[in-house]
């Protein structure tokens, strides 16, 4: 199908002032980037004073107990789980889930496994980096699509398709090797216990948006899912650096889980709040995708992560989204008249833009909106 991305990047100023690279650029690891030896932190990593303000303190956000309405034998509980969700992302679209049915230990593997991978030799990092046009594989500081305001991590992504059994076994033996097969099976049935989640979380919006419980699973069902593992090396000037920047995820739905270091904080009434690590909790978040899915009634939750000094911070994203070719559009009973806030527009649409015309940031939506109307006129 043709796509938004056919079209040239001077045709949206935007695309410059928000310093995304061409895609056609050769990615560059740079010789500077050591983090733990930097005494002074290089210009390409600095953030304006405006997105690296200080945090107001902690978010008292709230925490949705899950276990009633996982088994569905308690209709209070879940009605409750429904109004707290709803209240959350009416304000600014963020809450935490306990009792989510995700083995801990599964978790604590999944953490213990993402080590290895940012323990590798910078040699073998090279051989495992993003190819261009990919989304998948090795990145530092995505440099490979940013030139300045750089985030001060590591990350390594892949897909998951539940129609495709083991292809994060595959990924990871072919992108890391056969050493990281191990590694692939725990993110295998990682992705596997978070796709089940997402979905169930998917009923529980639905539920407290007034629609059918079932609305929105089968929007997401055979979708292409994002896996991301984040590293966050110390700095030693974390105020004049962020891990990463302010922005929404253009995804759908993001399910969180960071280290006891913490660092993820959330945008809330035009002040920054910290996000408390908890250990058998599960952050949640919504994204842009969703938001537009709800015709702007839940609020794409604008969050960043900042570092520490002296220890290295750890986090687990898993993105949701629906089939690329899917068109998003919101229930007729959240645009009563047909009044509308988003055009329809596929996820497609939206990825490439984020891929190859836009930086995600807090107005991703809103620009991506204006852009894609200036192609139908």
């Amino acid at each position: 199908m043709d796509s938004p991305a056919a079209v040239s990047l001077l045709t949206f100023s935007p695309v410059e002032s928000n310093d995304l690279k061409g895609c056609d650029e050769t990615p560059k690891i740079p010789d500077s980037f050591l983090f733990q030896k930097q005494s002074h932190v290089p210009d390409s990593f600095k953030w304006p004073e405006q997105d690296a303000i200080l945090s107001h303190g902690e978010l008292e956000e709230p925490l949705v107990d899950l276990k009633g309405f996982l088994l569905g034998d308690d209709q209070e509980e879940a009605r409750r789980a429904a109004d707290t969700v709803r209240a959350a992302c009416l304000s600014h679209g963020f809450f935490q889930v306990i009792n989510h049915g995700v083995d801990p230990s599964l978790i604590r593997d999944a953490h213990d496994s993402v080590g290895s991978i940012f323990k590798m030799r910078r040699g073998d990092k090279l051989g495992a980096r993003k190819k261009p046009n990919s989304p998948w594989g090795h990145s530092i500081a995505h440099n490979d699509r940013f030139s300045s305001k750089l985030p001060w991590k590591e990350t390594f992504s892949f897909g998951y398709r539940e129609s495709s059994p083991d292809s994060v076994v595959s990924f990871f033996k072919s992108t890391l090797g056969m050493d990281f097969e191990p590694a692939g099976k725990v993110y295998q049935k990682y992705c596997e216990e978070m796709k089940k989640l997402a979905l169930s979380i998917t009923e529980l919006l639905a539920i407290s948006l007034g629609l059918d419980r079932s609305y929105y699973r089968g929007f997401f069902e055979d979708g292409c899912s994002i896996m991301r593992c984040n590293s966050y090396p110390p700095c030693q000037e974390p105020s004049l650096v962020l891990g990463t920047g302010p922005h929404c995820d253009p995804t759908s739905l993001t399910i969180l889980h960071q280290d006891q270091v913490g660092g993820l904080e959330v945008f809330v009434e035009d002040k920054w709040y910290k996000v408390r690590p908890r250990a058998h909790a599960l952050a949640i978040n919504i994204g842009d995708t969703f938001a537009a899915l709800t015709n702007g009634i839940y609020k794409s939750c604008v969050h960043r992560a900042v570092v520490n000094r002296h220890r290295e911070r750890r986090s687990l994203a898993f993105f949701l989204c629906p089939p690329e070719d899917r068109v998003v559009t919101p229930a007729p009973d959240l645009a009563p008249g047909g009044t509308r806030k988003y055009p329809d527009f596929t996820w497609s649409d939206l990825l490439q833009f984020t891929q190859k015309h836009y930086r995600a940031d807090q107005s991703t939506l809103p620009k991506f909106t204006e852009w894609f109307l200036s192609l139908q006129s």
